[in-house]
């Protein structure tokens, strides 16, 4: 028998952990590859049903494909451009077109030298090929290195060089946003357990994980089975690092607990797990969950979304419960040194949380009415939140290049020349709908499409038909990233189908309006599927139907008082304008499922403590028991999301925000006040209609 128990005691662990590390290499050369993968056209996520894809179908026929416009500018430095200067930019623009033909760029005719009507901008507009990938910000980059003309400012802009600007906020996923969160979760590892050897073994642990979850969105991606982007990617990869960071916390937290009961390790790790599987198995099913309702997206950047996370999540719990474990024993004591745990010590859970938790027992009706009190004060600002959508030119933090020509476009020119709404409509009623079109405010012109190449129309042109259906080009004042572009969308569609239902607007601004509306969708859609499953899982776990409710009102009241604090610091603080319906779904999303976790730790304990001391000490005894890890938990989390911040780009800065202020709120407020303290008031009740509710 002691020679079996030796041998459990070290082979077993260790055939474990050489599994993993034996996978890590063919796992690593699959997830390095997921960038080839990746789709970050926005159009390409939208739903068949939306208006702008059945005009880009429609578009096919007119032998006309799908561009990604590149506009050259000049602005004069002082007054009108003389007749050497615009020779000058002539030259430049004919360099710039063999530039962008000898990469293979142009995916139409080039538009000659346009002079503004005050004369002092000169602007050429390169349509390119919108799959160019990676080479889109070679030739951008190529274009911006052209030889300057005196007495001018030179701004490469458009939809193709602002669309080339925020991909390249993505560049640092892969490198930046890892070393930030890992970095951060090292150095608050090392404060929790002043311990250099267990900080090292759960990074290790996340980042076998995070290999392997990237590995399989490869596989699925490649097989087209989801689409990813570098969004989705960099969101995906935060979560992993800090569930699994989390997930560690709480087995080590209880494997220290039991070194100090068992003699063996092997002894302690088998409670340990005993005691710890089933909160982090349900934790993980709840995240698990709550992000595959992104499924019921009709965007297929969120149904990417869906399932990257899910898969991450459920490697970071096997992860946790096999590889951290064995590496564990192999250890033993010796992985919490210098502060090693000996065997018959007394566990000290620290006087800060006991005397927390008597103050809540003390006075529940307090702690309770404060919490409440302060979380429905800020959620009262939620109306406030706007969330109309972030323009592509401002999406870029501290500016871009691109904006920048957009705003100098915009000071000569109509902002959307470059970029017309689409219209496509039956032939028999095309001058009626011309002239609808022409009236809406914020279109400055409307021409028929001709299938001439390199300039407008000639004047009394018939536009080309297919099909019995023709295309119209209705220019706009505004910028076609901007929020007034598309409300101007919006009314012109009211404004065709008015005079003929059949007619279509699409483009890229139409584009952007279908992704918002899709987004605002899926919003009213999956906020409350999340709630619902979240609650369906709580109540199998804990085997009640009350505190199942408690836990998910809790946690909603929570992310509506986020939401009002960033309402109240977005613009005033951040300088952020507005948001978008996404971060707010992603957020809300994240939010519940990860702020359940914590109560999902407190409450499984206070069960286990309400079996021996009754529910109303239980919960104040899980309380004292679970503020540590719990708290560092948060922390992690937080701290994890918060590296989205080192990226520059407006929607992940804004959705880091969103979900580490709003779960250090569950950890600080929820968790340590409300719910204890909503446990303390109701009672055995809380757990209805199982046999605790009735003893």
């Amino acid at each position: 028998m002691p020679r079996r128990t030796s041998v459990a005691r070290w082979l077993l662990p260790a055939l474990v952990v050489l599994a993993w590390i034996a996978l890590s290499a063919p796992l690593g050369s699959f997830s390095g590859k997921l960038g080839d993968v990746q789709t970050n056209d926005s159009a390409a996520f939208l739903p068949d049903s939306a208006e702008s894809t059945r005009v880009s179908e429609l578009l096919r026929e007119f032998d006309t494909e799908r561009s990604l416009p590149v506009i050259l500018l000049w602005e004069s430095e002082d007054g009108a451009l003389d007749p050497a200067a615009l020779e000058e930019i002539t030259a430049r623009v004919d360099e710039a077109v063999a530039v962008a033909d000898e990469a293979g760029a142009l995916n139409g005719e080039p538009s000659p030298p346009l002079p503004s009507e005050d004369g002092e901008a000169v602007q050429a507009v390169l349509p390119f090929s919108p799959d160019l990938g990676d080479a889109l910000a070679d030739v951008i980059d190529d274009l911006r290195a052209l030889p300057v003309v005196d007495g001018t400012t030179e701004y490469v802009t458009g939809p193709g060089a602002l669309f080339n600007d925020f991909a390249a906020g993505f560049s640092g996923i892969d490198g930046l946003l890892l070393l930030a969160a890992f970095g951060v979760v090292l150095v608050i590892l090392l404060v929790v357990y002043r311990s250099p050897l267990l900080p090292l073994l759960v990074i290790l642990t996340a980042g076998l994980a995070l290999v392997a979850a990237l590995a399989v969105a490869y596989l699925l991606a490649d097989r087209g089975w989801i689409e990813v982007n570098g969004q989705s990617q960099g969101i995906a990869s935060i979560l992993v690092v800090g569930a699994a960071t989390d997930y560690g916390l709480l087995l080590v937290a209880r494997y220290r607990e039991e070194l100090r009961r068992e003699e063996s390790p092997l002894a302690a790790m088998r409670v340990a797990l005993r005691q710890s599987w089933e909160p982090i198995a349900a934790s993980a099913a709840t995240v698990v969950l709550g992000v595959a309702c992104l499924l019921f997206s009709d965007l297929g950047s969120n149904r990417g979304l869906g399932p990257i996370s899910a898969v991450g999540i459920a490697l970071a719990m096997v992860a946790t419960l096999t590889f951290l474990p064995a590496a564990l024993v192999l250890l033993g004591r010796a992985a919490f040194w210098p502060f090693r745990p000996r065997y018959g010590s007394e566990h000290a859970h620290g006087r800060g949380w006991e005397r927390i938790a008597g103050i809540v027992g003390r006075r529940p009706g307090r702690a309770l009415l404060g919490s409440v009190g302060l979380l429905v004060v800020l959620a009262a600002f939620v109306p406030t939140f706007d969330a109309e959508g972030i323009p592509l030119s401002e999406a870029v933090r501290g500016g871009s290049p691109s904006g920048e020509g957009q705003v100098a476009l915009a000071r000569h020119y109509d902002a959307g020349a470059a970029s017309p709404a689409t219209i496509v409509t039956p032939a028999d009623r095309w001058e009626e709908v011309a002239a609808a079109a022409g009236e809406v405010d914020g279109v400055a012109g409307v021409e028929p499409f001709t299938g001439q190449r390199g300039g407008p129309p000639e004047p009394g042109a018939q536009p080309r038909e297919v099909d019995g259906l023709v295309r119209l080009d209705a220019t706009l004042d505004d910028a076609p990233d901007s929020t007034a572009a598309q409300q101007t969308v919006a009314d012109l569609r009211a404004a065709v189908s008015d005079v003929d239902p059949d007619a279509l607007v699409g483009g890229s601004t139409a584009q952007d309006l279908d992704t918002q509306d899709t987004a605002a969708r899926d919003l009213a859609v999956i906020v409350p599927l999340v709630l619902l499953v979240i609650t369906v899982v709580l109540a199998l776990l804990l085997r009640a139907l009350v505190a199942p409710v408690l836990l998910v009102a809790t946690v909603a009241l929570s992310v509506l008082a986020t939401l009002g604090v960033a309402a109240l610091v977005f613009d005033p603080l951040f300088g952020f304008p507005s948001s978008d319906p996404q971060v707010l779904l992603i957020g809300f999303v994240f939010l519940v499922a990860l702020g359940i976790d914590y109560n999902i730790f407190l409450m499984t304990r206070a069960r286990e403590e309400s079996l021996r001391h009754g529910t109303r000490d239980g919960v104040l005894r899980a309380l004292a028991v679970t503020g540590g890890v719990i708290t560092s938990a948060g922390l992690v989390l937080a701290a994890t999301f918060g590296a989205l911040t080192v990226l520059p780009l407006v929607i992940l800065i804004q959705l880091g925000f969103l979900v580490g202020f709003g779960v250090l709120l569950d950890t600080f407020v929820v968790r340590t006040l409300m719910v204890p303290a909503a446990v303390r008031l109701i009672g055995d009740r809380v757990w209805w209609p199982s046999a605790l509710a009735r003893r």
